[in-house]
């Protein structure tokens, strides 16, 4: 509830190695980060590979990376690989490494190396299960180049944060061989009505993100023209798959499906404020913060048991919570006193900080850590409640679990809302949502 400071996380830049592999690395004064980008071809050769390879070395430039670039499957040994922290495979195809090479980027992958394929990279190794995990779903066919609407599931993702809830553009559009929405962390899909030619049924999946057997991948399915690595949409999208993979930025990547919308972006049918202050609702589907102390709680319905997922982001030294398991009222002192706080604000007392059930019990503070975006970046809870049992999970890694034993306060039926503190707080919200689960014996 209080706002005070914000902890902060120095990063030293570390000395790079230059390898075998061809082009020099970019230069930046704290790269601590090294991307090889892997373009070997066995069967077709797009023609945007070059421009993709300067993208991704302006990117890096940029946004503090190194970046190397081969087509030498001589660069997967154990030794090289272990210098880079993502490596990606920028449109191969074809069967692009041997037995040997295999193993050795299995093994990075296993000791937590990141993947990032792009376009082409699922026409590639169809004979090599762990690859075809990885990549998350292998090429079947694609219509010709032409526009399409790309429904964009997931705003909190650096790859997806910067995209309105749809995005407009013209690429070569994959369809595969299966949907890796049950194992993959869906970021966007494609709108199948918006173009000719999809033969996925209407679940399209075009971008996704997972943890992969200890390792990071994400994919994306656009970048097959040209003029894809210079469009600045684009551009952004690569980078922030790029900074999820080599761990510069947290994401939950965990596979989400069941869930239904109390915020969706674009109403706040539902909703009702409680006390003084506000939510101001921006086009982009952003609700912020605004005056205080009150809460914007979703009168229509009470829950027991289930999942509640909402993104959030800190404008800087900030001070927000999300509430559950609390008695309907417009008075939002009953949900202080009659329900639980997950607390927004990373820099209280630990009993009182992020991902803290507030007052009561501190999260664990090291995987908090790990798990936490500065300020200026979104994160994403998943507070999960089962009878007195309630859990919460940051960016995909569970921080805190909690079990009510206060016979005044009861998890089992309650409301849910979100706190604007004060006058000074401006805390962000996106995409608020539920899966309601089995209740679970009194």
């Amino acid at each position: 509830m209080r706002s005070t400071g914000r902890l902060t996380t120095a990063v030293l830049g570390a000395a790079l190695l230059l390898g075998c592999v061809a082009g020099p690395a970019s230069s930046h004064p704290a790269q601590d980060k090294r991307v090889l980008v892997f373009s070997k071809t066995a069967g077709f050769r797009h023609d945007s590979i070059p421009e993709g390879i300067a993208a991704v070395r302006a990117l890096g430039a940029d946004g503090g990376f190194a970046v190397d670039a081969t087509e030498n499957a001589g660069a997967f040994t154990a030794k090289n690989l272990r210098r880079y922290d993502a490596v990606v495979f920028l449109s191969t195809t074809g069967d692009v490494l041997d037995r040997t090479q295999q193993r050795a980027f299995e093994g990075y992958i296993r000791q937590g190396g990141g993947y990032v394929g792009v376009h082409a990279a699922a026409d590639t190794e169809y004979d090599w299960a762990f690859y075809g995990g990885l990549a998350g779903a292998y090429f079947q066919s694609h219509p010709a180049i032409q526009p399409a609407t790309v429904d964009v599931e997931d705003r909190a993702h650096p790859a997806t944060s910067g995209l309105a809830r749809t995005w407009e553009r013209t690429d070569e559009w994959y369809d595969y061989r299966s949907n890796p929405r049950e194992r993959a962390h869906v970021l966007a899909s494609l709108d199948e009505s918006s173009y000719s030619g999809g033969t996925m049924n209407g679940d399209h999946p075009i971008a996704w993100c997972q943890d992969y057997r200890g390792g990071r991948a994400f994919y994306t399915g656009a970048g097959h023209t040209k003029e894809s690595y210079a469009e600045p949409a684009f551009r952004q999208h690569l980078l922030g798959g790029i900074r999820w993979a080599i761990g510069d930025t947290q994401a939950d990547c965990r596979p989400e499906n069941g869930y239904r919308p109390l915020f969706d972006g674009t109403s706040l049918d539902g909703w009702r404020q409680a006390g003084p202050g506000s939510f101001t609702l921006s086009e982009d589907g952003t609700l912020t913060s605004t005056g205080g102390m009150g809460m914007l709680w979703y009168a229509d319905q009470s829950f027991g048991a289930y999942s509640l997922k909402l993104d959030w982001k800190l404008d800087g030294d900030d001070n927000s919570g999300v509430f559950v398991g609390f008695p309907p009222s417009d008075d939002p002192w009953s949900a202080v006193n009659n329900g639980y706080e997950i607390q927004i604000d990373a820099t209280d007392a630990p009993e009182k900080t992020t991902g803290s059930v507030y007052g009561f019990q501190s999260a664990d503070l090291d995987r908090r850590d790990r798990a936490l975006n500065p300020p200026g970046e979104w994160n994403t809870y998943e507070i999960r409640v089962e009878g007195e049992r309630l859990r919460i999970w940051l960016n995909g890694v569970r921080i805190n679990d909690f079990t009510n034993t206060d016979p005044a306060r009861s998890l089992r039926d309650g409301h849910v809302g979100v706190q604007n503190h004060g006058a000074d707080d401006q805390v962000s919200f996106r995409d608020i949502r539920i899966k309601e689960l089995p209740a679970q014996g009194r």
